[in-house]
């Protein structure tokens, strides 16, 4: 079969099977999971990875995709769980910046020269409450530190409510081709419940001057009647215990579980009968779109930005609490300012903890990655990359699967397990099966729900 013709199974919505396996799992969006991660590694871990990228046989000379973390907001929005820091005060971004440029240079000099650039993401927080300068700065400064391939995808997300038309403009200037833009909701009432008030006519300005700027592609969290190449269509997490700002949201308003099945249904419907593609978990996109394109030639991979067209880079992240992938390892940076620029001031990169992969954890990470991504994973050639005997080495595995292969979940035929049409929504339960640390460890309830 041609890498273009790859076909996946219609989706198919079976209430009963999604309320039976509607537990808690990760989103895996790199395995082992984040939560795993160790103080045991350090960031002089870190730097012999880096240094090991031209010799690992797993590395080569990989391309590089790049993530910067700006954590500034101007106002607080009470469902976010990311890491961030509320300020009106642009002498903090204004120091960040530099501190970034830092981070940069220490990383650049550790860097094979000829490893380019081909994905860029500047993530937040919200990037685009740096000013007009401060962006200038930045992208100046990584495209000093790192070369980029002529093509690179450079994407950045969005708030439309601090967006004019001459900031998108820039944005093209600085060579971004790609947003990501928040929206969440337009009812007016969840918009006050949560403390984020937007228009749809200022939401759609935006887009408007992206489609202008030539930006080759848009993704939204959720819009109506703007036609944007992706959507991401979360089901929020209500999790307050752990993230202090949901407090602010009355639980007892919250849609119950029974609705929200309804409101799923009915937006799966509605956003494929509309013409978009289903890429997996709360992903779609239109046909013609990277994503699209890239998961029918099966080059479709999962990481800490969620679906993305570059399965073969290495994945170098700057800025508090931002991960990086470099070979088999795992880093995350430090998660507050002022260990930030402590870490800086010294010379150290800021990681704090991480992960070195075993050789069991890469193997899983690929079969897990396979089933997220392409929803089929072929025995023969995990084999043969791996040097196992799939059926001894997945005994348990394979056991667990079969009540899942009753309900219509998999197959398992002709060497090969694959995700069925009523497979894809839950198809995190079916990679929680691979996952040997969440087997041992029984912790699920404080991953967020799989539907």
């Amino acid at each position: 079969m041609a890498p273009t013709d790859i076909a996946f199974p219609a989706l198919a919505f079976d209430a009963e099977l999604i309320r039976k396996y509607d537990g808690f799992g990760p989103r895996y969006t790199s395995y082992p999971t984040a939560d795993r991660f160790t103080e045991a590694f350090t960031a002089e871990q870190l730097v012999a990875a880096l240094l090991g990228r031209q010799t690992h046989e797993r590395c080569g000379q990989r391309p590089l995709s790049l993530y910067v973390h700006l954590p500034f907001c101007n106002t607080i929005c009470y469902y976010c769980a990311c890491n961030k820091v509320v300020t009106k005060d642009h002498g903090r971004s204004a120091k960040y910046i530099r501190y970034l440029a830092k981070e940069a240079a220490i990383l650049s000099g550790l860097n094979d020269l000829e490893a380019m650039v081909s994905q860029l993401h500047w993530g937040g927080g919200t990037p685009t409450f740096l000013s007009a300068d401060e962006m200038t700065t930045l992208r100046g400064t990584l495209r000093e530190r790192f070369p980029f391939a002529q093509d690179a995808e450079c994407s950045i997300e969005i708030d439309p409510r601090k967006v004019s038309a001459q900031t998108v403009a820039l944005l093209a200037e600085l060579g971004f081709n790609r947003m990501s833009l928040g929206v969440q909701d337009f009812d007016r009432e969840v918009q006050e419940a949560v403390n984020r008030i937007q228009s749809e006519e200022e939401t759609r300005a935006v887009l408007d001057a992206a489609r202008a700027n030539g930006f080759r592609s848009i993704n939204v969290d959720l819009i109506y009647g703007a036609a944007p190449d992706r959507i991401a269509l979360y089901n929020y997490a209500h999790v307050p215990h752990l993230f202090m700002p949901q407090r602010r949201i009355n639980e007892a308003e919250l849609p119950t579980a029974q609705v929200k099945l309804h409101i799923l249904e009915f937006a799966i419907g509605t956003l494929t009968g509309a013409g978009y593609t289903y890429i997996g978990m709360d992903h779609f996109a239109k046909p013609d779109d990277e994503l699209a394109v890239a998961q029918r030639q099966g080059r479709l991979q999962r990481n800490f930005q969620g679906y993305s067209t570059h399965a073969d880079c290495d994945l170098l992240a700057l800025g508090i609490s931002s991960i990086s992938k470099v070979g088999d390892t795992y880093s995350q940076n430090v998660r507050t300012l002022d260990e930030y620029y402590d870490r800086l001031d010294t010379g150290t990169l800021p990681a704090f903890r991480g992960w070195q992969l075993s050789e069991d954890d890469v193997l899983r990470r690929e079969v897990i990655q396979a089933l997220m991504c392409h929803g089929a994973l072929s025995l023969a050639q995990i084999e043969a990359q791996h040097d196992v005997s799939f059926s001894d080495y997945f005994a348990v595995e394979l056991a667990a699967l079969e009540p899942l292969a009753a309900d219509g979940l998999v197959t398992l035929t002709n060497g090969e397990i694959c995700v069925t049409a009523r497979g894809r929504l839950v198809v995190r339960s079916i990679a929680m099966v691979f996952d040997r640390y969440l087997r041992e460890q029984c912790e699920r309830a404080r991953y967020s729900r799989v539907i």
